[in-house]
């Protein structure tokens, strides 16, 4: 009588890679609402490029509804006028990956929120969309609080979802910098 094997199962590389990244992510966003819930504010988000992946990070955190007020998706520059109002000029004279459109973002989120702390992001994940002014990868973000509204610009390697997955890590941190006080965000 011949005796069946055990199957082994494959080990999904690709799986874990996620995992530690999404681990990584969820890190981040439990200690931006310990953060948050410490200074007694809540947060919402402004997210162009990253489609949401913010809010999303958050949003996998029990409890997160104390410390999350809510995220606007505004991908197209029309979402970014009507939503958060954006100035067109802006939009225009510098486009919709611009310090100086993170920085309305993040304020309008501000304004049309009840949350204390904004943060935004705007870039070009790619593979397409990418000008030698601003390329595939460079994604501009903006803090704010009631007080203040910083911004930082990162150029991101990596493809598509590298782009975003790091994003949603700069995002992150830079609303811890912002809650810890630190001058140098993300």
């Amino acid at each position: 009588m011949k005796m069946k094997r055990a199957k082994r199962k494959a080990r999904p590389t690709a799986t874990v890679t996620a995992a530690s990244g999404q681990d990584s992510g969820r890190l981040l966003a439990q200690q931006v609402g310990n953060a948050l819930k410490e200074h007694g504010m809540t947060l919402v988000t402004a997210e162009s490029c990253t489609g949401g992946g913010v809010a999303q990070a958050v949003t996998m955190i029990s409890g997160s509804s104390a410390w999350f007020d809510r995220g606007f998706v505004t991908y197209s520059n029309t979402a970014k006028e009507e939503m958060l109002g954006v100035a067109p000029d802006t939009l225009e004279q510098h486009g919709a990956v611009s310090e100086q459109t993170v920085r309305e973002m993040a304020d309008g989120a501000l304004q049309y929120s009840r949350a204390q702390v904004a943060l935004s992001v705007s870039g070009v994940a790619g593979p397409t969309g990418g000008t030698p002014e601003k390329p595939v990868g460079m994604v501009w973000f903006a803090w704010a609080s009631n007080d203040t509204v910083q911004a930082a610009c990162h150029q991101i390697s990596g493809d598509r979802d590298a782009v975003r997955a790091k994003s949603v890590q700069i995002a992150l941190q830079g609303v811890l910098n912002l809650l810890n006080g630190i001058a140098k965000i993300a």
